[in-house]
C-alpha cells in the first residue's frame, strides 16, 4: 500500500520550493481528478435518461455512443497524475517490500525514470494524433462532435504526469543522497498498521486514532 507523504515528519532539511511547488501541482491535479469524477458521473446521468428515453418515450439520446467515446478519454486520463502523486496504481513490491534505505529509493528512482520516459514518447505520440484531427477536422460519425478536445485532454493530462514523475525523480533524489532525510511529496511504502492508522485519522480524525491506539 503506498501513500503520499507531504514532509510532515521531522528532517534536518525542509525543500521550501520543492515543497511549494508539490502543493501548486497537488491543486492541479486534485481540479483534474474532480474534472474527471464529474465527467463519470454526467456520463452515469446521461445513460440514465437514455435507459429511460427509450424505454417509456422511445426517443434514444442522440449520438449517446458519440458522447460516451469522447468522454471515456477525460476519466481515463485525467485522475492520472492525481493517481500516481497518492500511490494509488497497482504495483508488485514482493522485491521492494524487503528493500530499506539508500536501495529501495535507488530502485524506486530507477522505476520513476523510466515511467517517465514512457510518458514522455506518449505526449509526443498522443500530440501528434491530437494535431491531425485538429487539421483535418475529424468528428465522430453519428452527430459529428469534433474529436479535438477529447483528443487533446490526452497529451494534457500526459503532460501533468509528467511533472508529477520529474518531482517525484528529484523527491527520491534527494533519499538516495542522504536516506535520512525525511521523504517528502513521493510515495512510501506502508504496513498493515500504518495503511489502518491514516484510514483512521482520515475517518474519524487524528484525536480518534491517539484515542484508538492507547
Amino acid at each position: 500500500m503506498m501513500t503520499s507523504d507531504t514532509g510532515g515528519r521531522s528532517g534536518t532539511e525542509r525543500p521550501t520550493t520543492y515543497i511549494r511547488f508539490d502543493g501548486w501541482l497537488g491543486h492541479v491535479e486534485n481540479a483534474f481528478n474532480m474534472f474527471a469524477a464529474f465527467s463519470i458521473l454526467a456520463l452515469m446521468l446521461l445513460a440514465v435518461a437514455q435507459v429511460f428515453g427509450r424505454l417509456f418515450f422511445n426517443t434514444p439520446i442522440p449520438g449517446f455512443i458519440d458522447i460516451t467515446e469522447q468522454a471515456m478519454a477525460i476519466f481515463a486520463f485525467a485522475g492520472v497524475a492525481y493517481c500516481q502523486r497518492v500511490g494509488g496504481h497497482i504495483r508488485m513490491e514482493i522485491v521492494l517490500g524487503k528493500l530499506h534505505g539508500r536501495s529501495l529509493y535507488i530502485c524506486e528512482m530507477i522505476g520513476v525514470i523510466l515511467i517517465a520516459f514512457t510518458v514522455a514518447l506518449l505526449i509526443w505520440g498522443s500530440w501528434f494524433h491530437f494535431d491531425r484531427s485538429w487539421n483535418i477536422g475529424d468528428s465522430t460519425m453519428d452527430i459529428r462532435l469534433p474529436t479535438w478536445p477529447s483528443k487533446l485532454m490526452v497529451p494534457v493530462a500526459l503532460s501533468l504526469l509528467f511533472l508529477r514523475l520529474l518531482m517525484q525523480i528529484y523527491g527520491y533524489a534527494r533519499l538516495v543522497a542522504d536516506p535520512s532525510r525525511a521523504p517528502v511529496a513521493v510515495p512510501v511504502i506502508e504496513n498493515v498498521e500504518e495503511v489502518a492508522q491514516h484510514e483512521i485519522e482520515e475517518a474519524f480524525g487524528e484525536e480518534a486514532a491517539e484515542g484508538g491506539t492507547k
